[in-house]
């Protein structure tokens, strides 16, 4: 069995699209549009075939931005080396983003950083 995709609201939806498309290169479909909920959404696919479904939708209410919390908890992306790694993580942080950890080397052997993005989701940055 195949995930065919992850899916998240977000307030900012053209926000949220522009960074996954400047920091993560991910390609986009046309919105889609439903005029009787008012859902917006995006489909973003990334190399290696991953996609990443982004929605947004009047009355949405706002997550907590507590780090540890039941549920999913961070999006995990494949940079292909520490140096990218390294790269990538510094980019984000000159650009605004907070850095939450790393990058580092984990206990398991994985070279991570993790970035606070848009509206507060995790996301990890591995090797």
């Amino acid at each position: 069995m195949k995930l065919d995709h992850l899916a998240m609201y977000v307030e900012d939806l053209e926000g949220a699209k522009e960074f996954f498309i400047r920091f993560f290169a991910a390609e986009t479909n046309e919105e889609y549009y439903n005029p009787q909920t008012g859902l917006r959404t995006y489909f973003l696919s990334f190399s290696g075939g991953s996609r990443l479904e982004i929605m947004t939708r009047p009355g949405l209410f706002p997550g907590g931005q507590e780090q540890f919390f039941t549920g999913y908890t961070h999006l995990a992306f494949s940079a292909g080396s520490r140096d990218r790694v390294d790269q990538l993580t510094r980019e984000l942080a000159e650009n605004g983003y907070e850095v939450l950890s790393g990058p580092r080397l984990t206990g398991d052997g994985y070279y991570e950083s993790c970035i606070c993005g848009p509206e507060g989701n995790q996301i990890e940055i591995t090797e």
